[in-house]
């Protein structure tokens, strides 16, 4: 059976558009407009959406050519069929010249009416779907860039896809360094918001006191130190979309006024009065345990809701390791070409040590890591000798590379051997690791960005 359609008749003959009318009504099921000329047709399909169009040719007012071609500038995909009591084969040849869809001769022969009307609908269920499967061919090479070997992660960048083509706000969760940031972009690229801005905020770099202002703006005079007049971020991602990163961050003061953004697309600027309407997608993402925030009373519950429609959680490369040859290969493409550097490999030793490391620091550790590879090597191809110490740390000393025998690598390896096993004894506490190795917090901290450990 034949999908239900609208179809508006323009004819100046009542009585023929009348029988036209009720039988399309009747027999095929469609929703009918009428008018009494192009001009009235015309305004309906400015009002209205009309599927397909079925006009006499001659007419007062405006007649079916002039309508053809005014229609096609306002709905150029919509079908026009041309009706013609002349049988003119000029005015035929003229109306398909037009773009029309397909002609009828009067009197009007009901079933050739059926044969052409289903001729039609049939071609245009054809654009649709070829304009569906190219909208899914376009979004999912926007997604093409991000590397993804496994079927774990197929799954994330097929829902990411689907997504993107929606307004949802998206909560990408993950480890630092595992991408998200990447992702976020790649939905925005996806996204019918494509052309617009892509304006990302990293939540915990900006201090608590600047907040507000960073998200919303405020106005001149608003406190000490406003100068002039700033635009926050939201209003700077008008029409396209806002990444706010480590979501987590944000205090309670702060959260209430971001869920009634989310809720209204509305706010006010600090120190304005003026209620300013946006339309923004917002993708978050967040590193942190969102629930247990919750529980303690870190988290607004109602914000999480708002945030969480459709979630994204991305694995940490320690449980992707398939992809590492593919990650490792992109970036000694891409940093062999910045530094003009002769890279153009890595040794199967090599790549041995970096399949077996865990990666505390997730994607963005072993960038960092080939980085510097590329850097340092006296070679084309990368061996262990120019690979960090900490990559073969996450082994027994016993099985430390010749290359990694001297006292002070020895050293680094067996500290970061002992503050892993605090942290681990500790299930993450820094302060509780640190006492337990008898030294202050602010040296573990220290050590753990010097080894590059999480």
């Amino acid at each position: 059976m034949m999908e239900k359609q609208s179809i508006l008749i323009i004819d100046d003959e009542p009585n023929q558009l009348k029988t036209l009318s009720g039988y399309l009504r009747k027999k095929r099921s469609f929703q009918v407009h009428e008018a009494e000329n192009g001009q009235a047709g015309l305004a309906l399909i400015q009002d209205q959406a009309a599927d397909i169009v079925l006009t006499d040719m001659r007419m007062p007012v405006m007649d079916g050519l002039s309508f053809l071609r005014a229609a096609r500038k306002i709905r150029p995909g919509i079908s026009v069929v041309m009706m013609t009591a002349y049988g003119s084969v000029e005015d035929a040849v003229a109306a398909m010249k037009e773009g029309a869809a397909d002609y009828l001769q009067k009197p009007i022969d009901l079933d050739q009416l059926d044969l052409i009307l289903e001729r039609v609908l049939k071609n245009r269920r054809l654009i649709a779907e070829n304009e569906t499967l190219r909208e899914a061919l376009q979004t999912r090479a926007d997604f093409s860039q991000i590397i993804a070997a496994g079927p774990e992660m197929e799954t994330i960048l097929n829902m990411a896809s689907r997504a993107a083509r929606s307004r949802a706000t998206v909560l990408i969760r993950g480890e630092s360094g595992t991408g998200k940031e990447v992702l976020a972009r790649a939905i925005h690229m996806a996204s019918p918001r494509k052309d617009r801005p892509f304006i990302a905020v990293n939540m915990a770099a900006i201090p608590e006191n600047l907040l507000e202002s960073e998200l919303f703006g405020h106005e001149k005079g608003a406190f000490t130190g406003a100068e002039r007049q700033r635009k926050g971020r939201f209003e700077l991602a008008d029409g396209g979309t806002l990444f706010v990163d480590e979501i987590g961050e944000v205090p309670p003061s702060v959260q209430v006024k971001l869920l009634r953004v989310l809720q209204e697309m509305q706010f006010e600027r600090i120190g304005g009065n003026e209620s300013l309407r946006v339309d923004v997608r917002v993708v978050a993402a967040t590193n942190q345990d969102l629930e247990a925030l919750i529980t303690e009373g870190r988290f607004r519950e109602d914000l999480y809701y708002r945030l969480n429609v459709v979630c994204l959680k991305l694995p940490p490369l320690r449980d992707r390791r398939e992809e590492i040859p593919r990650f490792v290969d992109h970036f000694i493409r891409k940093y062999a070409a910045e530094e003009d550097r002769p890279v153009t490999g890595i040794s199967q030793p090599a790549l041995d040590a970096l399949m077996a490391y865990d990666y505390p620091g997730n994607i963005r550790e072993l960038e960092n890591i080939v980085q510097r590879a590329v850097v340092m090597t006296l070679e084309d191809i990368i061996g262990p000798d120019d690979l960090p110490p900490a990559i073969f740390g996450k082994r027994s000393v016993s099985v430390l590379s010749a290359s990694s025998n001297d006292l002070v690598a020895q050293v680094e390896l067996l500290e970061q051997k002992l503050i892993r096993e605090a942290l681990d004894t500790a299930d993450g506490n820094q302060s509780r690791a640190a006492r337990t190795l008898g030294i202050s917090e602010r040296h573990l901290r220290y050590k753990l960005k010097k080894y590059g450990m999480k």
